[in-house]
């Protein structure tokens, strides 16, 4: 049964801020562009891995439930594959940002996002205040 990929399977150490260094410096770029890219890897192996598989398993069962059982297998790994390649967007969007130092800033308040939150989800583009309010808003607008 197909996953979504995860976080990021591999291990990365958490960046030890130097007394004294500035947010976003050198090496805290090279360090989030290296999770991105490691990250961005793993889902493009996956898709690769999908592509053999699907290419494998292919086949023409006479019997329609067996048809319909390896249709639905690949409509769900399909659709995994369809969130992750928008994940790699975001992920190629995150690393445009760390090329034009706009990466670890707020894109709608314009404050610093934080180390740790970017290390949990190295794609995000707003503060945790600014998300909070922006879910508050999404769900006032869905009535729930």
């Amino acid at each position: 049964m197909p996953q979504v990929a995860p976080l990021i399977e591999h291990e990365f150490k958490p960046y030890k801020l130097k007394k004294g260094e500035e947010y976003m410096s050198e090496g805290q770029r090279a360090h989030f562009e290296a999770i991105l890219n490691a990250w961005k890897k793993e889902l493009m192996d996956e898709v690769d891995r999908t592509v053999g598989h699907m290419k494998d398993e292919a086949a023409n069962f006479p019997d329609p439930a067996d048809r319909a059982t390896q249709e639905e297998e690949f409509s769900l790994e399909l659709r995994a594959r369809d969130r992750e390649r928008k994940l790699i967007k975001k992920i190629d969007e995150s690393l445009e940002m760390i090329s034009n130092g706009d990466y670890g800033y707020c894109e709608t308040c314009g404050v610093e996002i934080g180390l740790k939150r970017l290390e949990a989800r190295p794609t995000a583009t707003q503060c945790i205040d600014c998300k909070s309010l922006d879910e508050i808003k999404e769900k006032q607008t869905r009535g729930k």
